[in-house]
């Protein structure tokens, strides 16, 4: 490891949770290291001046001077690798590089790698919660297990952390985003999947093909391709010669994964296993079936045993403000917290998942998404639609003739009245925005937290 970086001069741009890692990471590899960030006073920054005082840094406008006698580029995830600092450094022939590549080249340099089992996972929605319920399910089986990535803690960190800690992780369960592929060079998990595709990062990327073809890196190597047969675009990743699973909301083939029947009936079917009836699950919603479906694909990719990955999925409670049951009227009525739900692919899944009619709350920064897919999901599952935020009239134009009454309020707090209102006995309430929540909260647990005390406020209701 040392002798990699010993003496090069690293330049890690952007001092977010993942360039604050790589920074650590490359100071303690001996690496000759300067941190640049377009904040004028970056979180994290003093702290690392603290523990590593060699390092130089350079906070403000970012200048081509900066390449001046680097090495290496080091780029943080939340900066557009076409930016021009960027293409400047490769004009220069300054190798680009990012967490995950760094990750794939330190555990080559420790001789862990043989030894060692990742499973990658990404996709549009779900990612999370699918990269818990797995690392859950390898340490159920008994695997020293890092649950890093996209879904924190940073992988670098959670390496140097087993490094010190006198034993490094068998396997590693990596939530990526599109933006961490990007850069990404070497890792060639065991077992990845691609969950699903919708629009996303539209600002970032010219279409969604190019969001999608993105996310296809995440299968370079060798290793096992789980994919989604209910995605035409997942579907389209697979490459010849490559073992390859799937899973689905439907009946499977054989060898594959999916769920059969319906209400009370609904059974996951997994290969050479009995049926596993779905109410045994905490999980709630088919969509959160899909991501377990998928979970058990990527850890029967690395040969662990059934019985434990069975009774990990059981257990496994689910995320917060991802389709969490959160309150229940006295006639059955129950409140969900789908404030994690920031785009339409995710607010579609909630809506078909839950299994019965929905009160949709939904609305705030819309990012420049189309909303017309949600009014024939609606006009399927809907029993009324009550919008806020910025885009709200966006999204009601989208919506158009979906055949369900559309409120408008100015308040969460008066969205979640009406949407008590307009329930009907056994009804879902659902905050599923489909939108980023800046403007009016601080982010999406604020968001989360405005409706879980309005929902548990109102009468009749007891909390979950």
């Amino acid at each position: 490891m040392k002798q990699r970086w010993q003496g090069r001069s690293v330049l890690v741009l952007g001092l977010g949770e993942s360039g604050l890692a790589m920074a650590r990471w490359l100071a303690r590899a001996g690496a000759r290291l300067k941190v640049a960030d377009n904040r004028p006073t970056p979180p994290g920054a003093e702290r690392l001046q603290r523990e590593w005082p060699a390092v130089r840094t350079a906070f403000g406008p970012f200048a081509p001077s900066l390449l001046d006698g680097i090495d290496t580029l080091a780029i943080s995830p939340g900066l557009d690798p076409r930016m021009p600092l960027v293409t400047e450094a490769r004009g220069r022939g300054i190798d680009v590089t990012g967490e995950m590549s760094l990750l794939a080249q330190a555990l080559d340099d420790l001789g862990a790698r043989a030894g060692t089992r990742i499973i990658a996972i990404t996709g549009t929605n779900g990612k999370t919660t699918t990269t818990a319920l797995a690392g859950a399910m390898c340490r159920a089986a008994g695997r020293r297990t890092a649950i890093a990535g996209n879904i924190g803690p940073a992988a670098l960190d959670e390496l140097a952390a087993a490094i010190d800690g006198g034993g490094l992780p068998e396997v590693w369960v990596l939530e990526l985003s599109s933006f961490q592929i990007e850069t990404m060079r070497g890792l060639a998990p065991e077992a990845a999947t691609v969950l699903n595709i919708s629009d996303d990062h539209l600002d970032r990327y010219s279409d969604v093909g190019a969001y999608a073809a993105t996310k296809s890196r995440i299968f370079d190597g060798a290793g096992v391709m789980v994919l989604n047969r209910e995605d035409p675009r997942v579907m389209a990743m697979r490459r010849s010669g490559r073992e390859c699973v799937t899973f689905g909301r439907d009946r499977p083939a054989d060898g594959d994964y999916g769920l059969d029947g319906d209400g009370d009936e609904l059974s996951l079917i997994l290969p050479a296993q009995p049926p596993l009836a779905a109410d045994r699950l905490r999980l709630a919603g088919t969509h959160n079936l899909a991501n377990a479906l998928a979970a058990l694909a990527l850890c029967r990719a690395i040969d662990l045993p059934w019985a434990p990955l069975i009774d990990a999925l059981c257990r496994f409670e689910g995320l917060p403000h991802r389709v969490q049951a959160i309150a229940r009227r006295d006639d059955g009525v129950v409140f969900y917290d789908d404030s994690k739900g920031t785009n339409v692919g995710a607010t579609l899944a909630a809506l078909a998942g839950l299994r019965r009619p929905v009160v949709l709350i939904a609305g705030g920064d819309g990012k420049g998404q189309d909303f017309a897919p949600l009014a024939p999901a609606l006009a399927e599952h809907g029993r009324a639609v009550v919008l806020i935020g910025r885009d709200a009239p966006l999204i009601e134009r989208a919506l158009g003739d979906c055949a369900v009454p559309i409120e408008r309020c100015e308040r969460l707090e008066d969205a979640v009245a009406r949407a008590n209102h307009l329930a009907r006995t056994g009804d879902a309430v659902l905050l599923s925005p489909a939108c980023a929540s800046f403007d009016m909260f601080r982010n999406y647990a604020h968001r989360a937290e405005v409706f879980v005390a309005a929902a548990r406020a109102l009468d009749g209701v007891a909390v979950l």
